[in-house]
């Protein structure tokens, strides 16, 4: 289908002047292949790492988080805290979307307010509670909380704004942006997307004329096409494609540490009395796990076991604890819980981190040596895991599932995983059923704490609480790598898995 002119995401940093004649200055093109389907043009949903880049290609936010984990303004000139729970906001002087209307203070309230309607909003989890706007001038407002959210302009970062007449409760699969491209085409069934220079961009024009997406699913298929020239980047790359594509001269592999936990998580909505709903078999279960294997001989060092409950690059994560892989102390913790012939079943979503399935086939030898018979069940890009996630689809006993850091703060994936209440369990909004309510109020606590130190030591404290819980039968923290041909310059690969598209250059 062919949409109307759909604009992406600008540069992070601070933007001067207007776009005007941005097409005379465009390069040629750039063609993405991503491992997992771009199913959105926004992320209310749907936050897989890789399609970011795309997605902030489509709608920009007030502000960015760089490469450095700093945060950049955007759509916002200024993001100041002027009061204990009240941030001031004055968007760009001239900033409007593709078919030249303004940016509005109404856009940002909507956009909010549509955040938070959307059933089983990813980002939702995320705040530690909603903002309020309340407009100053016409391009000026406040955003304010019942208590403070020093955290607020990191997390700002990652609500996209739409025009509030086009915004819904829903993932947007049309409408227009405010950034440098485009969108003049779309099939959501393919995951294939066309972006062109957007002519009346508000800021500095971008040096690539168009970007192709494309969704090539097999790692196998995306190398081919790399090594032959049909696309330019690719994504989720697996250490042997790394091998193969590493002796290449015209083929560059680009890593940087990564803020994304990679859990085997426990079901937490099992009823009491079931095995897993006792801490001592979930203990037991990660003695069975052996991680150092798995790290050298699946992921050929590509990865590290967490030590923690979040990645440890981010801004105030601790480490908690090792996962001790002792098969015989296994036995012995689930004879002592009184569990015999345990059955569980692994569920995940294909494409969720590299050489998945190993990984998987691995863990059911490793459960089984341990007198554990696991199940595994695997479900295709666009599926419906999501329900199986929330509890509306069946029964599961463990999830193998990536957990982003898109703010670079330990605050932020803590406070999305561990800081389920009751009333959030009831609309399935808890990260599968962990409510733990001393944590819970921790968190809490930390979130509105503006003193950092004092917050860092907040964190630390849950974290070793949540460690203890053993949520997480193993876990462990994946490198950020990408492969580029060469002539694709100046890819500004972030921690998070994405990068800004604007930014980047082509050579030849």
């Amino acid at each position: 289908m062919t949409l109307s002119p759909l604009a992406a995401c600008a540069g992070p940093g601070p933007v001067a002047g207007a776009g005007s004649g941005a097409g005379s200055t465009a390069g040629p093109g750039l063609t993405l292949a991503l491992n997992r389907s771009l199913v959105s043009l926004d992320n209310k949903l749907n936050q897989f790492d890789a399609a970011v880049s795309v997605q902030r290609g489509v709608r920009q936010a007030l502000t960015f988080i760089d490469q450095k984990l700093t945060v950049q303004h955007v759509l916002a000139e200024r993001f100041e805290l002027t009061g204990p729970t009240e941030w001031t906001v004055k968007l760009r002087d001239g900033v409007h979307y593709s078919d030249g209307s303004p940016v509005k203070v109404e856009d940002v309230s909507t956009a909010l307010q549509m955040y938070q309607k959307v059933p089983g909003s990813f980002l939702a989890g995320l705040f530690p509670e909603w903002p309020t706007v309340t407009p100053v001038d016409a391009s000026t407002f406040k955003l304010v909380t019942e208590n403070p959210v020093p955290t607020l302009d990191y997390l700002m970062a990652n609500i996209l704004i739409t025009p509030a007449a086009a915004n819904k409760a829903e993932e947007l699969q049309g409408g227009i942006g405010s950034g440098p491209y485009v969108v003049t085409s779309a099939n959501r069934g393919t995951g294939e997307y066309t972006l062109q220079v957007n002519d009346k961009y508000w800021g500095p024009a971008p040096a690539i004329k168009s970007v192709q997406v494309r969704f090539l699913p097999e790692e196998a298929n995306r190398v081919v096409a790399l090594r032959s020239g049909e696309v330019d980047v690719i994504d989720a790359i697996s250490p042997d494609a790394i091998s193969q594509l590493s002796g290449l001269g015209d083929v560059e592999i680009q890593q940087v540490p990564s803020t994304r936990i990679t859990q085997l998580f426990y079901n937490f909505r099992k009823p009491s009395g079931h095995p897993l709903a006792d801490v001592r078999v979930r203990e037991a279960l990660s003695y069975a796990i052996n991680g150092p294997s798995l790290i050298k001989d699946v992921f050929a060092d590509s990865a590290t076991q967490a030590r923690g409950v979040v990645a440890d690059t981010l801004t105030g994560a601790v480490q908690t604890g090792e996962y001790v892989y002792d098969p015989q102390k296994a036995k012995q913790m689930l004879e002592a819980a009184g569990v015999k012939d345990l059955k569980i079943k692994i569920i995940w979503e294909t494409g969720e981190f590299a050489n998945d399935t190993s990984v998987m086939e691995a863990v059911v030898e490793m459960l089984k040596a341990v007198g554990v018979q696991a199940e595994l069940q695997q479900f295709q890009p666009g599926g419906d895991i999501s329900k199986w996630r929330q509890g509306r689809g069946g029964d599961w006993d463990v999830l193998g599932n990536g957990y982003p850091g898109p703010t670079g703060l330990a605050l932020t994936p803590l406070q999305g995983m561990f800081a389920g209440t009751e009333e959030k369990e009831a609309t399935r909004d808890t990260y599968h059923g962990y409510v733990f309510p001393k944590i819970t109020a921790m968190l809490q606590k930390a979130s509105r704490e503006t003193d950092r130190t004092a917050r860092d030591a907040l964190l630390a404290t849950a974290q070793k609480e949540i460690w203890n819980t053993w949520p997480c039968m193993w876990a462990f923290v994946p490198k950020t790598v990408i492969a580029r041909r060469k002539r694709v310059q100046n890819v500004l690969l972030s921690p998070t898995n994405s990068y800004d598209l604007a930014s980047v250059r082509l050579n030849g």
